[in-house]
């Protein structure tokens, strides 16, 4: 049986269609048939004669107010009304203005035109004529409370005026009375679909079967479970597992109906009108159990007396104020349960729906109920207008009229509807079928950009209206690359201006997205930001821009670590890598007026925003990039200073070594730790983020390319070499980490950590075989279990093994203490350790304390030194932007090698092409080498056999055969550009020979 939304009742109720007909029986007869409770002669004689040609009527307490069929005015009844019945005032709108449907309160009635126009007729002025309001709006429902009046548009606005001394308008009581319509800010955005008014409250009911109460609540009419009154809409609290479809309210009380037919009521109980076999009031909605067995398909509220439809039973049951015999219980007694109405003969009455082509209307009034029985053609049937949504038979129709003659209908229908109620759960298929058609994508995005985007409700407490904020981003044009400025950018500033809590449910959907739809966020503003890049100004509006994007993806970023835990690499803006000149910046930033002298030496200044708090969205090559600007701008500072102070011009003062714009080292190669070591002592209370110049005795002068790279390969070569002793390294692993009992001095991890810095800061790579624990460290974050299974493989699967057991024999199998055995040392990890036995209880606490123990407190004196002597180098506001994987990449590089690429990438000069025979011998030699003999290629090309984070495949090696050379020359290498001197040798035997004696003698400089 398929059943209908049911209609309006109090004031202008609407019938609820019944089922579907059974097989046709010889049609009734076409009248309308209506019955009076009570049944006053002079109440009948109000009405109009036939009553088939009414429209609508609406009743309370003083009037009676008749809607002809054809819509052209009204007629307003005086009630009680006698034998002396009063002739009706007759009103009409205009000549050529159809009235759609009415409402009236105590003392004003308001009338809704065809065309969505609301008008206000007031009772108590004499000559009163209908004042128009809400000119602007299209308006498709109306209400009256007492006092008060509400209004709603087929935009989903809601409009609230008249008296407001108990907060009824829901706007807040700044006026006890408002003559001109507010806007309800509260559920803007709310996706409404029914509005309702009491005596002084008022309620709203949303799609999703959401229910919103304000006003007066002295009787708990508002349903929210107490009495206090309310001057803003609130949520009541959902029915379990039920979806209201329509709501009604009576004078002090309401009533709920929900999609499965039950009923719920709440508020006054005085008069029984609640249907609970009793008169107490009720705070929050309850179930009318007596009606329970049956489907409810209309309900309607009379000021202190409630009716319910039972479409199946053909029944209409009441309850509440009998007192002027308008529960139709053959009396005037109160009734504390539903019960169904009679006829004054006592017969109960009767709607045989199932087989009829007649639907009932109801209408509780004041202290009257009215019945009406007439065709389902009857436009009284079809009154109530409904906000457009749209829907799968919609989508498909805009598409089919294309080119029809309903064309343009269709096109301002769809101008009007777009993107109002889009179902969330099928927004994206419903979005992927509508942009097939361009004239329907255009208007989308003019909807958006026009309308949607300019009144996002993002000062809204509801979750329903915040629903806006989770549709936008699955629709197509937002994520076309031309409307980041029209559409991403006022959408991010909207988010931004978000209260804390409406920001706290929108993080909370995204932690919710599946993968692909969390990652397509994150690229849409991703998109924005590379767009917004390409007409960076340092105008303050762009800068806004660029920071509300940039705002977005960190919400998402701190959602993503928080939740989501997708990998860090989908919020690179990759672009960033070639768009930001940091060198360019770096060179022209040196160069200031010799009389301003003033410095700023931070490159991250020139782009405050991007640097100072959204470091998530550089990639590594990035931050390399960022890194060695601010290296290349301190290392220029220091040139411009020194010139200064020569010149006069600056003060002289501090030490001689200060003046100095590099850093000189001259070693020799036989004592090379200790000739370095000595200079660092010399130089230790000096700033050493200078350019470094390195020598080596008896051999070619400073130099600042490959000899450098060449001194810290074999400097940390030696220095990191077991034998040495200056690091510790378990079970033989490749990872060395910092000794419990040093054998050097504090001092020399300190220097240690310098050199560190100084190769970092002179763009250098070199194998320091730290694990990642170290980088971790350097940025404040702590290791962990899995970092102690890269530096010690058996000590860390042994611990998760301790962990994964969950055995009760643990204790027994295991027999482990509080205690630590490593680098030839027992310790305690708690008073007495030794003697607590390890167990299912405390196996984690154990396991958190011995990696604490390896990683922090056993070498918290020496790893301290190391890292003061680096950041005494590096700058750590500059460090901290990189991840550990990435800090760790830049200092110490890789071994992705990748040979094919590099033969790929290869440069030929001075006679040389990839075709020629010594190239192709070459080539051929070097891939038959080892992985170890290719290395040694390496430090002969370039200094070293680390790759810097660009990789091999980015090096590119230069031929060249200078024309004094001849077969029996050997290979030259000049490091520092990665050119090969390579003689045009004749014979493969003879490339391998030279080849060999090259990577076999990769150290020194002629």
């Amino acid at each position: 049986m398929e059943r209908r939304p049911p209609r309006r009742a109090r004031g202008g109720a609407r019938p609820a269609p019944g089922p579907l007909p059974a097989p046709r029986r010889p049609a009734e007869p076409p009248g309308t048939q209506l019955w009076l409770f009570p049944s006053a002669a002079g109440l009948r004689r109000a009405l109009p004669p036939r009553a088939e040609a009414t429209r609508q009527m609406c009743c309370t307490r003083g009037r009676l107010v008749v809607l002809e069929r054809g819509g052209a005015g009204v007629e307003v009844h005086q009630l009680p009304a006698g034998s002396d019945v009063r002739k009706p005032k007759c009103i009409k709108l205009g000549k050529k203005m159809k009235i759609h449907s009415v409402d009236q309160g105590a003392e004003h009635m308001l009338i809704l035109s065809s065309d969505g126009k609301p008008f206000e007729y007031n009772y108590s002025i004499e000559h009163a004529r209908f004042q128009c309001i809400l000119q602007e709006k299209s308006i498709i429902q109306i209400t009256c409370g007492d006092y008060h009046s509400l209004a709603l548009s087929k935009g989903g606005e809601l409009f609230a005026w008249g008296q407001n001394l108990h907060g009824q308008l829901g706007v807040g009581r700044l006026f006890t009375s408002i003559p001109t319509p507010q806007l309800v800010e509260h559920l803007s955005g709310v996706p409404l679909v029914q509005i309702s008014a009491g005596k002084a409250h008022s309620m709203a009911l949303s799609m999703s079967g959401n229910v919103y109460s304000w006003g007066r609540n002295d009787l708990g009419q508002l349903g929210l479970g107490h009495t206090n009154g309310e001057e803003f809409p609130s949520l009541i609290e959902a029915l379990d597992n039920q979806k209201v479809e329509f709501l009604a309210c009576g004078g002090s009380h309401t009533a709920l109906l929900t999609k499965d037919g039950l009923v719920f009521t709440f508020g006054a109980g005085k008069y029984g009108q609640l249907g609970h076999n009793s008169t107490q009031n009720e705070l929050r909605p309850r179930l009318v159990t007596e009606l329970a067995g049956n489907r409810v398909t209309q309900v309607a509220c009379g000021r202190w007396h409630t009716l319910a439809y039972v479409s199946d039973l053909g029944k209409v049951f009441s309850f509440g104020s009998g007192k002027e015999g308008q529960l139709g219980n053959g009396g005037t007694h109160n009734q504390l349960i539903p019960l169904p109405m009679k006829l004054p003969s006592n017969e109960e009455l009767k709607f045989e729906s199932r087989t009829s082509e007649k639907e009932l209307i109801m209408i509780a009034g004041g202290n009257q109920s009215i019945l009406l029985w007439m065709g389902k053609k009857n436009p009284y049937v079809n009154l109530r207008r409904r906000i457009p949504t749209l829907n799968e038979g919609t989508i498909k129709r805009w598409i089919a009229d294309v080119g029809t003659k309903q064309w343009q209908n269709t096109k301002r229908i769809a101008a009007e509807t777009m993107l109002i109620h889009l179902d969330l759960n099928k927004a994206r298929n419903d979005f992927k079928e509508l942009t097939q058609k361009d004239w329907i994508a255009n208007m989308i995005t003019t909807s958006l950009k026009d309308n949607l985007l300019k009144n996002l409700p993002f000062h809204s407490p509801h979750q329903e209206a915040l629903e806006i904020f989770f549709l936008l981003p699955e629709c197509p044009m937002m994520h076309d690359y031309n409307n980041w400025e029209s559409l991403v950018v006022p959408f991010a500033e909207a988010i931004c201006a978000m209260s804390d809590q409406s920001l706290g449910v929108l993080e909370e959907y995204w932690a919710s997205l599946q993968e692909a739809a969390f990652i397509r966020l994150v690229q849409m503003f991703k998109r924005a930001v590379t767009a917004q890049l390409h007409y960076w100004t340092e105008s303050s509006e762009n800068n806004y821009h660029v920071k509300a994007l940039l705002e977005i993806l960190k919400k998402l970023h701190r959602v993503n670590q928080a939740k989501c835990q997708l990998p860090e690499n989908i919020f690179k803006v990759n672009e960033l890598t070639h768009w930001l000149d940091f060198y360019g910046d770096a060179y022209r930033r040196s160069s200031w007026k010799v009389n301003s002298v003033s410095m700023d030496t931070s490159v991250g200044t020139q782009y405050p925003v991007i640097f100072s708090h959204f470091p998530f969205i550089f990639n590594i090559l990035s931050k390399i990039k960022l890194l060695y600007a601010d290296s290349l701008l301190k290392i220029q500072e220091k040139k411009f200073r020194a010139c200064m102070r020569l010149a006069g011009i600056m003060e002289q003062g501090g030490s001689e070594l200060a003046l100095l714009p590099t850093f000189n080292l001259t070693v020799r190669r036989s004592h090379l730790i200790e000739d370095v070591l000595n200079h660092l002592n010399q130089f230790e209370n000096e700033d050493l983020r200078r350019e470094l110049m390195v020598s080596f005795s008896g051999e070619i002068g400073h130099d600042s390319g490959g000899v450098k790279v060449e001194f810290f390969h074999c400097l940390f070569e030696e220095m990191t070499r077991p034998e040495y002793g200056m690091f510790t390294y378990p079970e033989d692993a490749s990872y060395m980490w910092f000794p419990v009992t040093p054998k050097f001095e504090k001092k020399r991890y300190f220097f240690f950590g310098v050199l560190c810095g100084l190769s970092l800061f002179n763009f250098n790579v070199a194998n320091i075989p730290f694990p990642l624990a170290l980088f971790k460290k350097l940025l404040d974050q702590t290791p962990s279990l899995e970092d102690l299974k890269e530096l010690s493989p058996v000590l860390g699967k042994s611990l998760q093994t301790l962990l994964d057991d969950e055995g009760d024999d643990f204790g027994e199998v295991f027999l482990i203490y509080f205690n630590v055995h490593w680098d030839k040392n027992d310790v305690d990890l708690i008073p007495n350790g030794s003697g607590i036995i390890v167990d299912q209880t405390n196996k984690r606490d154990y396991v958190s304390k011995y990696v604490n123990y390896i990683f922090n407190i056993s070498v918290k004196a020496v790893y301290d030194e190391f890292q003061r002597g680096f950041y005494k180098v590096c700058d750590k506001d500059i460090i901290e932007f990189f991840h550990p994987e990435e800090l760790k990449d830049v200092v110490i590089g890789n071994t992705d090698y990748d040979w094919e690429t590099f033969e790929k990438n290869a440069h030929y000069e001075e006679g040389y092409d990839n075709s020629h025979p010594t190239i192709v011998m070459f080539w051929k030699a070097l891939h038959k080498l080892t992985l170890d003999e290719k290395k040694k290629f390496l430090v002969f090309l370039t200094g070293t056999d680390r790759i810097q984070v660009k990789g091999l495949k980015n090096m590119k090696i230069t031929f060249c055969c200078p024309e004094n050379v001849n077969e029996k020359d050997p290979i030259r290498a000049q490091t520092c550009i990665s050119v090969l001197y390579l003689p045009k040798y004749s014979t493969m035997e003879r490339v391998e020979e030279a080849l060999q004696v090259a990577i076999n003698n990769s150290r020194g400089f002629g």
